[in-house]
C-alpha cells in the first residue's frame, strides 16, 4: 500500500515527469497535492498500471486532488537545456500552477533543482511509495500520451501512437527511412552508431 504523505504536517506536492526516455515529443511533468485521508488500493505508479486503468485513474485523481498540475517543455527547448533539466523546469511550470502552495515537494528520484523557497525531498522509486507522485505519474505519462498520438495523426510512419516516441526498433528505422520531424530531439541518439542520418 502506497503511503499517503512524508510529513502529515506539511501541505506535500508529488511531482513526477513522463517521456525523458524519448526521441521525440516534449517532457510532461505533473504536480497533485492530495487530501491527507485520501486513499486509493488501484492507485500506483504508472509504469505498472496498463493504458486503460491510467486512463481510469487521470480522472479520479483530478477531482479528488486539492489540486493538480500540469507542465509542459517542448523538444526544442530540451535541445537547447539538456533534458535533465527540462525534465525540473516541466515540474517547476506544474508547480507554478497549483492553486494551493505546497509546504514540501515530494520529487521521484535522486536529483531536483529547487523550486524557490520551498523544501523538497527526492525518493527513488517515488512513485511505487507515495500516493501523490504515483498520481503526478499517471498524469504526466496520460497527458504526453495524449500528445503524441495526436502527433501520430500527422506522423504515422513513426508509430507514435504505440511507442509514445521512444526509442523502439521500428521508431528507428522511420526515422532512418524518413529523417527527423520538427518533433524529434536532435541532441538526442536517434540512430544507433553504425548508422549515420543526414540531418
Amino acid at each position: 500500500m502506497l503511503k499517503s504523505y512524508f510529513d502529515k504536517n506539511l501541505i506535500e506536492a508529488g511531482c513526477d515527469e513522463a517521456g525523458r526516455g524519448c526521441l521525440a515529443g516534449p517532457v510532461y511533468a505533473a504536480s497533485v497535492i492530495l487530501p491527507k485521508n485520501y486513499r486509493n488500493k488501484w492507485l500506483d505508479d504508472s509504469k505498472k498500471l496498463s493504458d486503460k486503468d491510467r486512463y481510469e485513474l487521470r480522472p479520479e485523481i483530478e477531482e479528488k486532488a486539492l489540486t493538480w498540475a500540469v507542465g509542459v517543455v517542448d523538444n526544442v527547448e530540451i535541445d537547447e537545456i539538456n533534458i535533465l533539466k527540462a525534465s525540473f523546469l516541466a515540474m517547476h511550470r506544474a508547480i507554478d500552477q497549483l492553486t494551493q502552495k505546497p509546504e514540501l515537494l515530494l520529487i521521484d528520484g535522486n536529483r531536483f533543482t529547487p523550486y524557490k523557497n520551498i523544501n523538497h525531498q527526492c525518493i527513488i522509486k517515488g512513485d511505487a511509495k507515495f500516493l501523490s507522485i504515483a498520481a503526478a505519474s499517471i498524469l504526466a505519462k496520460t497527458y504526453r500520451d495524449d500528445f503524441m498520438k495526436e502527433a501520430d495523426l500527422k506522423h504515422p510512419e513513426y508509430s507514435w501512437a504505440q511507442n509514445m516516441g521512444y526509442p523502439t526498433k521500428k521508431h528507428r528505422e522511420a526515422i532512418r527511412q524518413f529523417g527527423t520531424t520538427s518533433l524529434h530531439r536532435l541532441t538526442f541518439q536517434l540512430l544507433p552508431k553504425q548508422l549515420t542520418l543526414e540531418l
